[in-house]
């Protein structure tokens, strides 16, 4: 039975539970390893949920959806823009900010956006389609009531009496914090008491933080009440993690960690940012 249920992030849609599992368990492992614990395969189970964006009736998507700068929504092309503003941020010798032209406020700005990002090394390599694939998964799960709910079913599934810990990646992160929330107090999650989020994007104000379920109150995101442990941890180079600390956020409790994965070339001290 899993002590570890990990919880994967956007585009993930052409896996499943085994495929994860693979991907996932060596480095855990390894991780721990380092610090003299030992995990077998056994303690890590994958929740998946990626097969909701896959189109209906399909099993298997066939590469990336052809998606075109028109074909984003005013909430992804929103977005789109926060992200662009943050990689301005993180990578200003490759990537000019949006507020050092006018046009960037503007809807046209959807394709200059696109091409401007794809020069960041957070971003490098990934196509066109696939990253406003990746967008248009965030809108879904949050706007669409029955994807929302089929997502956290699927955390709901993979967790039984053992689980201890869940660890949750990019998006993977607000349906983990929501199923939380909507599971947290049933028997078979009572021993949950630990969250790890990786890469999270649950402190984007408006967009994301403010359409949490259930909701922040006067500016607090609600902590869930069976969890005695969460731990941030978050790359300053990803740009989808665009909020790095989650702390004054969700309460004193949260540890925000910063480290540095290989996403940029930056040189950053791995150190715990409680500030």
């Amino acid at each position: 039975m899993p002590a570890i249920v990990a919880v994967h992030g956007i585009a993930q849609q052409n896996k499943g539970t085994e495929v994860l599992a693979a991907e996932w368990g060596p480095a855990l492992r390894d991780g721990v390893r380092q610090v003299g614990v030992s995990v077998d395969a056994a303690a890590l189970s994958c929740a998946f949920y990626g097969g909701l964006f896959r189109p209906a009736g399909q099993i298997r998507a066939v590469g990336d959806p052809h998606f075109r700068a028109s074909d984003l929504t005013e909430d992804e092309a929103e977005l789109l823009l926060l992200l662009w503003r943050e990689a301005a941020r993180v990578e200003p010798d490759r990537v000019a900010s949006p507020d050092a032209d006018v046009r960037a406020a503007t809807p046209g700005s959807v394709q200059m956006a696109l091409r401007v990002l794809a020069r960041s090394r957070f971003l490098a390599g990934l196509a066109e389609r696939a990253f406003i694939g990746a967008l248009k998964q965030v809108r879904l799960y949050l706007k669409d009531p029955k994807i929302r709910a089929a997502a956290r079913a699927a955390v709901d599934k993979a967790v039984d009496i053992d689980t201890r810990v869940l660890v949750a990646h990019s998006l993977g992160s607000v349906v983990a914090y929501e199923a939380l929330h909507q599971y947290g107090t049933t028997s078979r999650w009572s021993n949950v008491r630990t969250l790890v989020t990786l890469g999270s994007p649950l402190g984007i104000r408006n967009l994301i933080f403010d359409a949490l379920d259930p909701p922040p109150n006067v500016g607090r995101g609600a902590w869930p009440s069976q969890l005695q442990r969460w731990t941030n941890i978050s790359d300053d180079g990803d740009v989808v993690a665009l909020i790095k600390k989650l702390r004054p956020l969700f309460g004193d409790t949260v540890v925000d960690i910063r480290v540095v994965n290989g996403a940029t070339r930056a040189r950053r001290d791995a150190l715990p940012d409680h500030a």
